[in-house]
């Protein structure tokens, strides 16, 4: 197995600048595996492919504004923040654009919230040290960070939150709940199609492509994420009715099978980080089918879904996405594989 192997050529007007309007709009390829069915459709007309008692399992996390702006102290040379992970109250993990950004060199962001670099890791990566909490200060001065292949600003930054985001935390949207809305929400209820909802904060590795030629020596990234009791009980319920678990998105795949019993049957409530890196020969322990948007060349997240379909079959099927024309990446059309 070769990184190689999933790579695909892409033209770029294929890759979406703008969500649907209105989210449920998106295409939807729907495809059967081990089969030869495919249909074309809209996401609107999900509720046709799923069954009563069928659960659908939604990340409820939500993308903070974690792009802020600061200058050196005493030069006054502009900085660019990128808020990772909260390590403690007033500690972060950070991506930082600017120069001579060593450990020690001080940041003002305004006159009350002043950061100091205290640990230089890898690459852009930094750990800053705020002089004070700044979860209120993000939620009114941070930006929204988006992909760095979408060149267009967003007129309404919910859009790139799902309409059940709840726990703050992601550096990045969950894009394959981005289609879901309101209404369709309502109408799966109403099939009888539950929901389960599990937390898994998106890190910008979900970005990064594999550089290693050989992707089983990829370090993978690692990402916190949450099964709590009642959820996981709602689970292991629809697995015992012979219901299907349909993960919404590669992060909620990531965090059922991460939570998934030694045994396979079932899940297991589970709070904390992730390094799974799931793999073409990966055997599937409780995920059924997956709602997934078309994902960038060589990256984690095509071989995650080419572990669940075949690599040849997700190639064949994205060539086929481009000659129908669907758009690629968040915020572009989406996949159901059953």
């Amino acid at each position: 197995m070769k990184t190689s192997d999933f790579d695909y050529e892409l033209p770029e007007k294929f890759i979406a600048q703008t969500p649907a309007e209105p989210r449920d709009s998106s295409r939807l390829m729907v495809y059967e595996r081990g089969s030869q069915n495919l249909e074309h459709t809209t996401f609107t007309n999900l509720p046709a492919y799923l069954q009563s008692g069928d659960i659908l399992v939604l990340n409820k996390t939500r993308v903070i504004p974690a792009r802020m702006f600061g200058k050196k102290i005493p030069t006054g040379g502009k900085v660019e923040v990128l808020l990772l992970r909260k390590i403690d109250d007033v500690t972060w993990k950070v991506l930082v654009g600017g120069k001579r950004l060593f450990t020690g060199k001080r940041i003002a962001f305004d006159d009350t919230v002043i950061g100091e670099i205290t640990e230089d890791l890898e690459g852009a990566t930094r750990i800053i040290r705020f002089s004070k909490p700044i979860d209120d200060y993000v939620e009114k001065f941070g930006n929204v960070p988006l992909p760095p292949y979408i060149h267009k600003p967003l007129e309404d930054a919910e859009r790139y939150q799902t309409i059940y985001a709840k726990e703050k935390g992601s550096a990045a949207a969950p894009t394959a709940g981005l289609h879901f809305t309101q209404r369709l929400l309502r109408e799966l209820s109403k099939k009888g199609i539950q929901f389960a909802e599990v937390t898994l904060h998106v890190g910008l590795d979900t970005f990064s492509p594999v550089n290693e030629e050989d992707p089983r020596k990829h370090k993978i990234h690692t990402e916190w994420c949450s099964l709590d009791e009642n959820n996981a009980v709602k689970i292991n319920q629809a697995i015992e009715r012979g219901n299907k678990v349909v993960a919404v998105g590669t992060t909620s795949v990531r965090t059922i099978e991460t939570a998934a019993a030694k045994n396979g049957r079932y899940v297991l409530p589970y709070e904390g980080q992730t390094s799974l890196f799931i793999l073409p020969g990966y055997q599937y322990k409780i995920v059924d089918a997956m709602i997934t948007n078309f994902h960038l060349p060589r990256s984690t997240l095509l071989m995650l879904v080419s572990a669940f379909a075949g690599r040849e079959e997700i190639l064949r099927l994205y060539e086929i996405a481009k000659e129908q024309g669907y758009r690629f990446f968040s915020f572009g059309d989406a996949m159901l594989i059953l």
